[in-house]
């Protein structure tokens, strides 16, 4: 089974039901991105510091990566952007499609793979805005390689992701509120489809991979970023009554 085309199917249908990373924004929220008065979320709850962006997004080449849904890009493209939105679900993909024409905004939107990027020559852009995705890859160290490689020199990489650590707990006893760790990090659902719960909860939300910080924050660097900002954040993990389950980091191609 290919699960990363498993995940865009699930996706599909995630995005026809209204996943919280697929509702879309509205016209009133493109109407104030054109006055300059907006945000984008790369995790669940906190707006991206408006410092971690461009001071001027007017003819930037934006590509929001994993980022269907009708949110982050068509923001960006309100205030100024020249934005590409890739994700593998078709779905998802639409809502940006939907948002432009509803709003007369100009989006490229891509179906492809985050660890693949064949489509866009080097150095191409000047911001990456990729939001809580990559725990739907089996590797991102190939998403930080190829973010490096179309990213021109001195480009910004902003990213959302989960700390891995959500990943080691019993996820039926998560659904009954309880906290009983069962998992090595790094973890896969594939590894372990033979529990028929596990089976059952990623064949409804998704195949997912906890990754470890090494590879999250580590791989960045190791790709030729600089790590220059940094928060957490919580919202819809079991963590969050004990620790912030998701980090955002902001990184310069060095």
């Amino acid at each position: 089974m290919d699960f990363l085309k498993e995940n865009s199917k699930i996706w599909d249908d995630r995005s026809a039901n209204a996943d919280r990373w697929s509702v879309p924004v509205s016209s009133e929220e493109v109407a104030l991105a054109r006055q300059g008065k907006w945000s984008i979320l790369l995790t669940p709850t906190k707006p991206v510091p408006r410092d971690w962006f461009p001071e001027e997004l007017a003819g930037k080449n934006v590509l929001c990566l994993a980022s269907g849904g009708g949110q982050q890009g068509p923001i960006l493209a309100a205030a100024g952007a020249e934005v590409t939105v890739l994700d593998y679900s078709k779905t998802q993909l639409s809502k940006d499609i939907m948002v432009a024409e509803r709003d007369g905004l100009t989006i490229r939107t891509v179906q492809g793979n985050m660890k693949e990027l064949p489509m866009f020559a080097d150095e191409s852009f000047d911001l990456i805005v990729h939001p809580w995705s990559n725990s739907y890859v089996d590797d991102v160290l190939p998403v930080w390689k190829e973010c490096a490689r179309v990213l021109k020199k001195g480009g910004i990489l902003i990213s959302g992701f989960s700390n891995g650590v959500e990943f080691i707990f019993d996820p039926v006893k998560v659904e009954q509120g309880l906290l009983s760790v069962e998992y090595k990090l790094p973890y896969a659902d594939v590894d372990h489809l033979d529990n028929p719960d596990i089976k059952r909860i990623a064949e409804a939300e998704g195949y997912i991979w906890g990754h470890t910080l090494t590879d999250q924050i580590g791989g960045q660097i190791d790709a030729g970023f600089a790590i220059v900002g940094f928060y957490e954040d919580r919202g819809g993990t079991p963590l969050d009554g004990y620790m912030s389950g998701s980090i955002a980091t902001k990184a310069l191609k060095i």
